[in-house]
């Protein structure tokens, strides 16, 4: 475990890597005796630190959902981070390159709440009772560290959230079966990446539900409008300054971003 010191001075050399735009080693290195508890401690000093200088947290994220991505982190369950305002994108958006270190994105759904979701116990049922609509999404994911990292590193540094992008259709969450959302995602008019929802530990609505009961024992939960991401339910695809991205999601639409 860290002491108080140890955890702010870790968090405020993530908060400095993003305004550099400069990694800084791992965490994991630099404090070895950091735990989970830890890291996740850091992450909500460096939040704090956001929105100190005027962020506000507009929802959560969820990471690792799948089984080989947790494998590779070594990690038996997702992890999850905060959204902030000033990451939001719209489909169309010329994203500045220059704002993150080294880019890749992935295609996701994005759940936004109609109703807060808090407490143990919650099942998928209520997860989709709990939200209003979903759409389609991109998320960005970034790393202010070196790599290789642990899984204390990808927590610590907000589960590697960059920004999002939403977009395409928006639809109400029992009107499709949602665990078969497929979308290809292309760069530069290669498509690079495919795949379908029910990646996402079976079903898109299975992570959230895991979140809201990670939550609970901290007294939090989801507020209504809060916007969360599900998963990635394609590998990354690194992006540079130039890149022109299209995500089709077939019937639910699509979403075209680029880098400059």
């Amino acid at each position: 475990m860290l002491s108080d010191e140890q955890r702010q001075a870790a968090a405020d050399s993530l908060l400095t890597a993003e305004q550099t735009r400069i990694t800084v080693p791992q965490l994991s290195k630099t404090y070895p005796a950091m735990q989970i508890e830890d890291a996740y401690d850091v992450q909500r000093r460096w939040a704090a630190g956001r929105l100190a200088k005027g962020a506000k947290i507009v929802g959560r994220k969820i990471g690792l959902t799948s089984r080989a991505m947790q494998m590779a982190s070594k990690m038996t369950e997702p992890d999850y981070g905060v959204i902030l305002d000033d990451a939001l994108f719209k489909d169309g958006a010329r994203i500045p390159a220059g704002t993150f270190i080294k880019p890749r994105l992935e295609t996701e759904l994005a759940f936004v709440m109609g109703e807060d979701l808090q407490g143990g116990g919650c099942q998928m049922h209520d997860v989709m009772r709990a939200t209003e609509f979903v759409t389609p999404a991109l998320e960005i994911i970034d790393y202010r560290t070196e790599v290789p990292r642990q899984i204390v590193d990808t927590i610590a540094d907000n589960a590697a959230f960059g920004a999002i992008v939403m977009g395409g259709r928006i639809f109400r969450p029992f009107d499709i079966d949602v665990r078969w959302v497929g979308a290809t995602l292309a760069k530069n008019g290669v498509i690079e990446e495919s795949g379908v929802s029910a990646a996402i530990m079976g079903h898109p609505a299975a992570g959230i539900a895991w979140l809201v009961n990670k939550l609970a024992p901290l007294g939090d939960g989801l507020k209504k409008g809060d916007i969360v991401l599900g998963g990635s339910f394609t590998r990354p695809v690194d992006i540079a300054s130039g890149d022109v991205i299209f995500a089709d999601y077939g019937p639910l639409g699509s979403i075209g971003v680029s880098f400059e």
